[in-house]
């Protein structure tokens, strides 16, 4: 049973931080902050979500307020820089800010866009980070499977990781698969909104629609809900963030921590992205990790970012509107998570694609052009 909603608007802060770059459409994050007798939890689903999935963010902020966190495997946690979809000239400067990664996600297919403006800034950062860097591109499902294979096909060309939700469907994301295969493209296939956004996020393997799962803690309910989906998919698996603060990026290392395997670095360097946090000890890259530890959250800055009047007012009754439906038990979750298996043996992965393991990319650009 979660806590009554009277215990969870205690102290209940509201915070809105400016983006340092505008990523996909967000300018400013608004989160609000949970208090329990664990410590803190964030909620913070955008503006567009509806109550019913918004209360799986606030049971994972309930979990890291009054639960806390399963037993970790590791103590740190590689993560990725994080490039948004700015002009190739800004990549450099946004590289910087990450210490130590040598691994980065860059944004691709934004709207009003071209793929030139893609494939520039990828060069930018194969330039910057050098040929035994990794480097990941994230479509948020902005193409089609033509567009994706054509594009793939040239961006592959300065040595790609994996690409994460290049299509929209699940189905779109099969096909995909397939057409890379038959072309010659190396290049893996991530799900993220296939997973997070689903109510059978079981169906990318079903389908063989992917070769690597993206899991984020806040959508999927919590850090255990979000470990149980990931042993039933039985993929190779990485955790990302949804643009939180230090409160939120805690929950996202503890799920890091918590996997048997980590094969990939994770999304989880993204209060670099932020103009502020609500700590003056950020979990940010250090050598191109984050260690696990506690969050001392100062008042001093939940009052320098504290959200305007009006906002104060509203978020106190989303908290009200997603706690309602979920007196009774947990709130609706994907499908496939109530009887965790444990992975799929090998040979029932899909294979369509022949994985092949995260290493050092050798091509410096004049061959990638």
């Amino acid at each position: 049973m979660p806590p009554p909603l009277a215990e969870v608007l205690v102290g209940l802060r509201v915070v809105s931080i400016p983006m340092r770059v505008r990523f996909r459409s967000v300018t400013t994050r608004e989160a609000t902050l949970i208090r329990g007798p664990k410590g803190w939890g964030e909620f913070a689903p955008f503006p567009e979500y509806d109550d019913v999935e918004s209360s799986r963010w606030l049971d994972a902020a309930l979990e890291a307020a009054w639960v806390g966190w399963p037993d970790p495997v590791r103590m740190s946690v590689p993560v990725n820089a994080t490039v948004p979809a700015v002009p190739a000239l800004e990549v450099a400067g946004i590289l910087q800010r990450y210490d130590g990664c040598t691994t980065a996600k860059v944004k691709v297919a934004e709207r009003g866009q071209r793929l030139e403006d893609d494939i520039d800034r990828v060069a930018a950062v194969r330039d910057v980070m050098g040929p035994q860097a990794r480097i990941r591109v994230d479509a948020n499902g902005g193409w089609g499977v033509a567009e994706a294979t054509d594009a793939l096909r040239r961006l592959a060309a300065y040595g790609l990781e994996y690409a994460e939700q290049p299509c929209a469907s699940v189905e779109d994301l099969a096909s995909l698969r397939v057409a890379l295969a038959r072309n010659g493209i190396d290049v893996l296939v991530a799900a993220d909104e296939s997973i997070r956004k689903a109510s059978d996020p079981i169906r990318v393997v079903r389908e063989e629609a992917a070769d690597v799962i993206v899991v984020k803690g806040a959508p999927l309910g919590g850090v255990r809900a979000a470990l149980a989906l990931a042993q039933e998919c039985g993929l190779p698996t990485v955790v990302s963030s949804a643009l939180e603060t230090s409160v939120g990026i805690r929950a996202g290392l503890a799920l890091a921590a918590a996997l048997p395997e980590l094969p990939f670095a994770c999304g989880l360097g993204t209060v670099e992205l932020m103009a502020g946090d609500v700590t003056h000890d950020s979990l940010v890259p250090v050598g191109g990790s984050i260690a696990l530890r506690g969050l001392t959250i100062e008042p001093d800055l939940l009052d320098s970012w504290q959200d305007p009047a009006g906002r104060q007012q509203q978020w106190p009754g989303r908290v009200a509107h997603c706690h309602q439906p979920r007196t009774g038990g947990p709130a609706p979750g994907p499908k496939g998570l109530s009887r965790p298996r444990p992975p799929s043996p090998a040979h029932a992965r899909p294979q369509r694609v022949a994985l092949r393991p995260p290493g050092p990319c050798r091509l410096p650009r004049h061959q990638a052009r």
